[in-house]
């Protein structure tokens, strides 16, 4: 049968993408069913696998040393290409394994069973696997199996799309904010793209919930992450941490010291002049800046230093921007 979804590369790349979810940290969410999978079906390893443009990579991964692979020499290329699990049970007699270099050296595969990861609109984004050194014969109910675990899988990033994005104002949540934020410090101790953190908090956003009510306040609310996400460059990022407090990331030339202070002072002006519906006073904000240091461990000590940027801007008077000391 001709399946257009099976044969539609862009589409799905771009299904894959909307996860969000390459080159994240791992999660127990996952992992805890990479190990049920190496426990039940007694295989020495199990993976949930990502394929990208031309990477292999595993989300969660129980008995496999590398973090990716290339496409090219990955079973799950295979997987992804057809509907059902697809059930390898002796690689060395495979004509299109055979000679795989993943065979034929470490890890030595010799058997594999691989669920397709189908997302909701029918793109095959990856695969659940379980892998073994020897032949086997895995039967009906370990593909049964196998197949609802790789669906809990799809269920688990579809609930991670919408953690990501905050109801009222759009921005992202902090769980996708850090995951964002872990990404670009990735990037910043591998290849060396710059990086930095703006975090801006209300000020007296209190008194406006207390004096003007609180849909007024959520109109506050929106109207500033909508000024943060129309001044932003494009791939940088804009997350609603918790209440009233905003987080932007900036990555490449915009992220050096001088542009990250210069266009956190851009965003601190036009929120002053921002007029908010009938709200009669001015809104401002409280701005702590963090350039990406590659020795900083995750997205949450990142945030801790720009914390600490924002509370001297806080104690200083507010509606002002302040550098992180060490820069």
């Amino acid at each position: 049968m001709n399946d257009a979804k099976l044969m539609d590369e862009q589409g799905r790349l771009a299904a894959l993408q909307r996860y969000n979810v390459l080159d994240t940290m791992p999660e127990p969410s996952f992992d805890r069913i990479t190990q049920l999978v190496q426990s039940v079906l007694n295989v020495p390893m199990s993976a949930v696998s990502l394929i990208d443009q031309d990477r292999q990579w595993f989300k969660s991964r129980q008995g496999i040393g590398d973090s990716e692979t290339s496409r090219g020499v990955s079973f799950c290329t295979h997987t992804i290409q057809q509907r059902e699990t697809m059930n390898v049970g002796d690689a060395l007699t495979d004509v299109r394994f055979a000679e795989n270099p993943l065979v034929v050296g470490p890890p030595h595969i010799r058997s594999y069973l691989g669920a397709p990861l189908s997302t909701p609109d029918g793109y095959n984004v990856g695969s659940l696997c379980a892998i073994d050194t020897v032949p086997r014969v895995f039967d009906a109910s370990q593909l049964a199996m196998l197949s609802t675990l790789a669906s809990m899988i799809v269920d688990e990033l579809e609930l991670r799309v919408i953690a990501q994005s905050d109801g009222l104002t759009g921005a992202m949540t902090r769980r996708g904010f850090l995951i964002e934020g872990d990404k670009a410090l990735a990037r910043l101790r591998s290849d060396a793209v710059p990086c930095a953190m703006i975090l801006l908090d209300a000020d007296h956003f209190k008194s406006i919930n207390d004096t003007y009510g609180h849909p007024m306040g959520d109109l506050v609310l929106k109207a500033i992450a909508k000024h943060c996400r129309d001044l932003v460059p494009a791939g940088c990022m804009v997350g609603r941490l918790g209440g009233e407090e905003f987080a932007i990331l900036l990555t490449g030339d915009a992220a050096a010291a001088d542009n990250a202070l210069a266009f956190a002072e851009t965003v601190r002006a036009g929120l002053e002049r921002l007029q908010m519906g009938t709200l009669p006073q001015a809104v401002t904000a409280s701005f702590g800046v963090a350039l990406g240091d590659p020795l900083t461990a995750s997205c949450e000590a990142w945030l801790a230093t720009a914390d600490v940027a924002l509370y001297a801007a806080k104690r200083t008077g507010r509606n002002r921007c302040v550098l992180a000391d060490g820069v």
